[in-house]
């Protein structure tokens, strides 16, 4: 509108959720869901939230806050850049047991027929992250295949600190990859099907660090 501001939302269900290739929600389906208000100079802020497996730390839900700024900084080449903060708003420990706060910035590109985003995550030392650092660099790529309305993704990330799977996963290694592969359709207007294959370094376990196939329904409006 005159604002300069655009108001957008998204709902989803996926069949498992995986937040860097480990599972939050054991394995179980998953209600999500976020609004974006961004401004006509790049400027944004958001929310999104998302079930989870009920634990005495974390509850039942997450719930993302996020602002940062969004734009072109030269011909070809879109940053983005901000803060975004985890919180656990339904846990039982309440103090925010399990909340931190994560800056981000990415370099998106176009390398033919393909996307390109390198990203950068850093969580310097917090309480719920037992007083350590975690950084996370990523790669994602895709591309449209032509003549068809179907979109092929490619995705890996590096973890250091003590979100790193193979830590989660009750290893002393605090560092780990996580990779995945996907393929997404617009099925109508708003309405998206996808469906990708995700793994993780580390040992496997069973509804948190196996590998696993996803599904994803998701409607933007």
């Amino acid at each position: 509108g005159e604002s300069g501001l655009t108001v957008s939302g998204n709902v989803a269900l996926v069949t498992d959720y995986r937040f860097r290739g480990v599972s939050l929600s054991a394995g179980e389906p998953a209600v999500q869901g976020g609004i974006d208000v961004v401004h006509s100079s790049g400027f944004y802020v958001g929310a999104w939230a998302s079930s989870i497996e009920d634990s005495a730390v974390y509850g039942t839900m997450e719930l993302d806050l996020y602002g940062g700024w969004s734009g072109t900084i030269s011909d070809g080449i879109t940053l983005d850049a901000g803060l975004l903060y985890y919180t656990y708003p339904a846990d039982s420990k309440g103090a925010a047991a399990g909340d931190y706060f994560e800056p981000y910035a990415s370099i998106g590109t176009t390398l033919g027929p393909v996307g390109a985003t390198v990203g950068i995550a850093y969580a310097w030392d917090q309480d719920s992250l037992g007083d350590d650092d975690n950084i996370y660099v990523y790669t994602d790529l895709q591309t449209a295949v032509p003549g068809t309305p179907l979109t092929l993704t490619g995705h890996v990330g590096y973890t250091d600190g003590p979100l790193a799977p193979p830590f989660l996963a009750g290893t002393a290694d605090k560092t780990g990859w996580d990779w995945s592969v996907g393929a997404s359709m617009t099925v109508l207007g708003g309405l998206t099907a996808g469906i990708s294959y995700t793994d993780v370094g580390g040992p496997s376990i069973d509804d948190f660090t196996n590998d696993a196939f996803i599904g994803t329904l998701s409607y933007s409006f």
